[in-house]
C-alpha cells in the first residue's frame, strides 16, 4: 500500500502534530541513543583485512577488489602494514595516465603513514579521526600491534543506520506498510549493535517495546490516513509481556479492545473493522498472530467495558486452567491507542475483585507453580529428552513464565498494577512483601534469563535460523552456565515465596 506524493504531504502535515506528542511520550529509560558511540571498533570493523604486496600489479589488484567487494586494499610488507590503496586511487590513476597502469605495482602508488586505529579504541574516536584527516578508511590494529581489519565511513553509516534514534525517525517517516515491513526487518541489527554496547536487560526490553509501540502507532497512523479507525470512546490494548514491556524478538501479538457501553451497532461495526485490518496489518510488517488466538480481531478479546468487567469476574471466579491463562495475559492491560482512563479503569477493577476472592490467590499461585526450573540436584540441568529440541531447556516455561507471573500476583495483592516486572519487585521492596535477599535473587534472575534469552535469539537469528525460547548448556561458556543456574536457583526462590505466602494451610 503506497500513498500518492499529494496524500503523503498532507499526511505528513498530520503527522506532524500527531508525532510531536509522541516524541514527548517516548521512553525516558531506554537505551541511549549516543551508546552506539561507545562500541569498541574491534566488533564491528571488517576483519580480516584483504591485503596484498608492495609488488602486487594494479591490474590485478583491481580483480581482487572487485572479488573481495571491497573499495580498498592493505598493502603489507614483512608483516605490517605500510600503505593503502583505494578504488579513487585507481580510478585518478587511469585519468592521469590514460589508463597505462600495466607497470605499475601496489607500491608505487600507495599513500603510506597510514591512519590507525586500535580494535579497543571506540567508535567515536573512528568518527573523529576519519574527520580530522578528511579520510574514509582506517587501519584497524589489534593490542600487540598487529594488523586487524579495516574500518570505512560506510560501516559506520551502517552502524548509525541501526541504532534506536535512527530507526524511529524511519517509522515516523513511513508513509506506507511496504516501509514499516523493510524497517522493522532492521530491529535485529539494531539490537545487535545495542548489546554490544553492554546494556542492562530491562533498558533492551524497553527498547525493543519503544520500538514496537511506535511501530504500532505508526501503523494506526497509516490506517487511520485510509479511512480505517477506532472510533472515540474506544481504545487498543497490549496485553501479556507487550503489556509488561518486556518483549524480546519474535513475541506475537497479545491485544484486545474496549469500547463504551453505550456504543452503537455502527460504532461496533468501525471497530471491529479496525480490529481487523490493524491484526492483519501488524503481521504484515513482522509481528506474528497469536497461536492461541489472544488478538483483538476475535469475539473473546473485543468487549465493552462491562463485558471485560464481567469476564474478569468469570475468570477469577471460576480459575480454572484456561481461565487463569487469559487472567495472566490481561492483567498486565496498557492502552496503546485511544481512551487512556480505561487502563485505570480495568485496573483498578481487576485489583478489587483479586483482592476480594478467597481462592484467586491460591489458584494463581497453584498454576505458577506447575512451570519449574529446570535444575537437579548438584546443579544438574534437565534438559529436553526428545523430540526437536533434545538437549535443550526452555527459558520462558522454565524460569521466566513463573518470574513474571509470580512478581505480578504478589504485585497485585499489595495493589500494584502495571509496569515491568522490574518496576513492581521496585515497588515491592519498601513493602518488605519479599525479604531483600530474596527479592535480589529474584531481580537478578529475570535480569539474566531476559538478557540470555536475547542474546540467544539474535544468535540464531544470525545463523539463519528461527529464534524461539530454548537454549543449549553446552552452547554456553562455562560463566554462563554457572549464571544460569545461579537464575534457576532465584526462580526456585520465587516459588518458595509463592508457596509460603499462599499455598500453607
Amino acid at each position: 500500500m503506497h500513498l500518492t506524493v499529494h496524500q503523503k504531504r498532507y499526511g505528513d502535515r498530520l503527522f506532524t502534530a500527531f508525532a510531536s506528542q509522541e516524541r514527548e511520550d517516548r521512553v525516558q529509560n531506554s537505551l541511549n541513543d549516543d551508546n552506539y558511540h561507545f562500541i569498541p571498533v574491534g566488533t564491528v570493523c571488517r576483519s580480516p583485512a584483504i591485503t596484498c604486496s608492495p609488488h602486487l600489479g594494479l591490474v590485478e589488484m583491481a580483480r581482487q577488489m572487485k572479488s573481495a567487494d571491497i573499495s580498498g586494499m592493505v598493502v603489507v610488507e614483512h608483516n605490517k602494514p605500510v600503505g593503502i590503496v583505494t578504488l579513487r586511487d585507481l580510478r585518478n590513476l587511469i585519468a592521469d595516465t590514460d589508463g597505462r597502469i600495466d607497470a605499475l605495482t601496489a607500491g608505487d602508488v600507495m599513500k603510506s603513514g597510514l591512519i590507525t586505529i586500535r580494535t579497543s579504541d571506540q567508535l567515536f574516536k573512528a568518527i573523529f579521526l576519519m574527520a580530522k584527516h578528511n579520510i574514509h578508511r582506517l587501519v584497524v590494529m589489534d593490542e600487540s600491534d598487529r594488523l586487524w581489519g579495516v574500518i570505512t565511513d560506510t560501516d559506520l553509516l551502517r552502524i548509525q543506520t541501526r541504532i534506536p534514534l535512527y530507526l524511529v525517525q524511519e517509522i515516523e517517516a513511513a508513509a506506507s506498510m511496504d516501509d514499516l515491513r523493510l524497517i522493522n526487518a532492521k530491529m535485529s541489527g539494531m539490537l545487535h549493535y545495542a548489546v554490544k554496547t553492554n546494556a542492562d536487560a530491562h533498558s533492551l526490553t524497553q527498547l525493543i517495546t519503544h520500538f514496537n509501540d511506535t511501530l504500532t502507532r505508526q501503523l494506526i497512523f497509516i490506517l487511520d490516513f485510509h479511512g480505517v479507525r477506532l472510533p472515540p470512546g474506544a481504545a487498543f490494548l497490549a496485553l501479556g509481556s507487550e503489556g509488561r514491556e518486556e518483549q524480546t524478538l519474535r513475541t506475537d501479538q497479545d491485544n484486545a479492545i474496549v469500547y463504551r457501553d453505550d456504543f452503537t451497532a455502527e460504532q461496533r461495526l468501525a471497530t471491529q473493522r479496525f480490529a481487523d485490518r490493524i491484526v492483519a496489518a501488524l503481521e504484515y510488517v513482522g509481528v506474528p498472530l497469536c497461536p492461541g488466538n489472544m488478538m483483538a480481531n476475535a469475539p473473546d478479546w473485543c468487549h465493552s467495558l462491562s463485558e471485560w468487567k464481567g469476564l474478569t469476574e468469570k475468570w477469577l471466579a471460576v480459575s480454572g486452567a484456561e481461565e487463569t491463562v487469559r487472567f495472566g495475559v490481561f492483567q498486565d492491560l496498557r492502552v496503546l491507542h485511544g481512551e487512556r482512563y480505561f487502563e485505570d479503569e480495568l485496573h483498578d477493577h481487576i485489583g478489587a475483585c483479586a483482592r476480594a476472592s478467597s481462592i484467586f490467590f491460591p489458584c494463581m499461585a497453584r498454576n505458577i507453580a506447575r512451570f519449574t526450573p529446570p535444575i537437579g540436584m548438584f546443579g544438574r540441568f534437565l534438559v529436553e529428552k526428545k523430540g526437536e529440541r533434545r538437549g535443550t531447556l526452555d527459558l520462558k516455561k522454565g524460569g521466566l513464565f513463573a518470574l513474571a507471573r509470580g512478581v505480578s500476583l504478589i504485585a497485585l495483592e499489595a495493589g500494584i498494577m502495571g509496569g515491568t516486572t522490574w518496576s513492581k519487585l521496585e515497588r515491592l521492596q519498601p513493602l518488605q512483601l519479599i525479604s531483600g535477599q530474596d527479592l535480589e535473587s529474584i531481580r537478578d534472575a529475570f535480569s539474566f534469563l531476559i538478557r540470555l534469552r536475547l542474546e540467544r535469539q539474535l544468535t540464531a537469528l544470525a545463523s539463519g535460523k528461527q529464534p524461539n525460547d530454548s537454549v543449549d548448556p553446552l552452547d554456553l561458556s562455562e560463566w554462563e552456565r554457572e549464571q544460569l543456574r545461579t537464575a534457576l536457583r532465584g526462580v526456585e526462590t520465587l516459588h518458595k515465596v509463592l508457596a509460603s505466602r499462599y499455598l500453607t494451610a
